[in-house]
């Protein structure tokens, strides 16, 4: 589990380590956000004369609409329904332009998110905190790492020898032991092992006589918490077993990333090992920030140019990129949701054994860890929010 999720995290999308530079107090998301308030501030004036353009031209026809009604002169009313045309065609071209300008605002914005999610993501971060969050969980269920385990499983372990040659189970807990390199090796807690060694210890607490009290009871804890982290690993492991089908949507997101991202580049003529070097490893903010506005630009020059080649269908292709690139934030905030949702399971686990008197402890350790690990990739992520943002990304005609 540890390794899947470190894998995954650490390589969807190509992404960058990200730094707060030295040289700029812009980070990642202030860059996006401050390009996409200017696109929406530039389309909300656009917008505003649009708006103001169309009520004048409404006002007008509706003047000229009660003149041709009333006008008894057959030239003036002529005369008026020309003027009426012309309007109509002021009002189309208008709407028209109105319709470009909206293209060009949703599709600057797609490019902008599109090129932003590749440094979204803070590896660096998160993957220092998951290190050590998953290194405290194997711990965890390591019964090596509880004081005077190690003790009480020797003295279990010498019984296992004695009796190994006349009795199965011993003989199987013994090897399974050797084979493993020792407890401080722990074996598995889980399957066959797991029932084997309950089984033998009960079998070695049951042959301790009355008067060796001590030995008894140290071997009764070392019992106890042979079970308990034998349910715990189950615990886990139901846990993780869910993990894959999360590792398959973020191979298959970083995927699809790829296809979108060199999809439009390719569009606005841009060389993906020149997007790599000028923006995605380029480690000066504000240097990202003069990239992404030449890339906004080009957006906006490639919507004009395809109206122009293309008056009728121009719409089609750039509506086709819009979908892509809001479907593809959209199942990128659902991943991430799952993956916060997956680690509020790991905090129902700590939960449930943390108050427990002979794993607690280090139970409760752990869950230190995993609120340090929640609150990390919840700053980073957004996970909610992120899905919630790229469903309203657009502006609607």
């Amino acid at each position: 589990m540890k390794k899947l999720l470190l894998t995954a995290l650490y390589g969807v999308y190509s992404v960058c380590l990200f730094a707060n530079e030295a040289d700029s107090s812009l980070n990642e998301t202030k860059i996006k956000d401050k390009i996409l308030a200017d696109i929406q501030q530039n389309l909300d004036i656009k917008s505003r004369t649009f708006d103001s353009t169309i009520l004048k031209l409404d006002t007008r026809i509706g003047k000229l609409d009660s003149t041709i009604k009333l006008s008894g002169n057959p030239k003036e009313r002529i005369d008026k329904l020309v003027e009426r045309v012309q309007i109509l065609e002021q009002k189309q071209k208008a709407q028209e332009e109105n319709e470009l300008n909206v293209y060009e605002a949703n599709y600057q914005s797609a490019i902008i998110n599109l090129a932003s999610m590749d440094r979204e993501i803070k590896p660096l971060v998160l993957f220092q905190t998951t290190k050590d969050f998953f290194d405290a969980l194997n711990e965890t269920t390591n019964p090596s790492s509880y004081e005077g385990y190690n003790a009480s499983f020797a003295k279990f372990k010498e019984y296992i020898d004695k009796i190994k040659d006349h009795d199965a189970t011993a003989q199987a807990i013994s090897d399974i032991v050797d084979i493993s390199g020792g407890i401080a090796v722990h074996p598995p807690l889980t399957g066959s092992f797991a029932q084997l060694s309950i089984s033998g210890m009960s079998k070695y607490i049951n042959s301790i006589g009355h008067k060796k009290r001590d030995l008894k009871k140290e071997s009764m804890r070392m019992f106890s918490i042979t079970t308990k982290l034998c349910q715990f690993t189950a615990d886990k492991n139901t846990i993780e077993s869910e993990w894959e089908s999360i590792i398959e949507a973020l191979q298959g997101m970083e995927i699809r990333y790829d296809t979108v991202l060199n999809q439009n580049l390719a569009m606005l003529n841009i060389r993906r090992n020149d997007f790599v070097a000028d923006f995605a490893k380029q480690s000066d903010a504000n240097m990202r920030y003069t990239y992404l506005t030449t890339l906004r630009q080009n957006a906006a020059d490639y919507v004009v140019k395809m109206k122009t080649a293309n008056p009728k269908g121009w719409k089609e292709n750039i509506y086709y990129q819009l979908t892509d690139v809001q479907s593809l934030k959209i199942k990128y905030g659902d991943v991430t949701l799952r993956i916060s949702e997956h680690m509020d399971k790991y905090n129902s686990l700590v939960n449930k054994y943390k108050r427990d008197k002979d794993i607690g402890g280090e139970v409760a350790k752990l869950g230190l860890k995993l609120d340090h690990l929640k609150e990390t990739f919840d700053n980073t992520f957004e996970p909610g929010e992120y899905a919630h943002t790229a469903s309203r990304m657009y502006k609607v005609l």
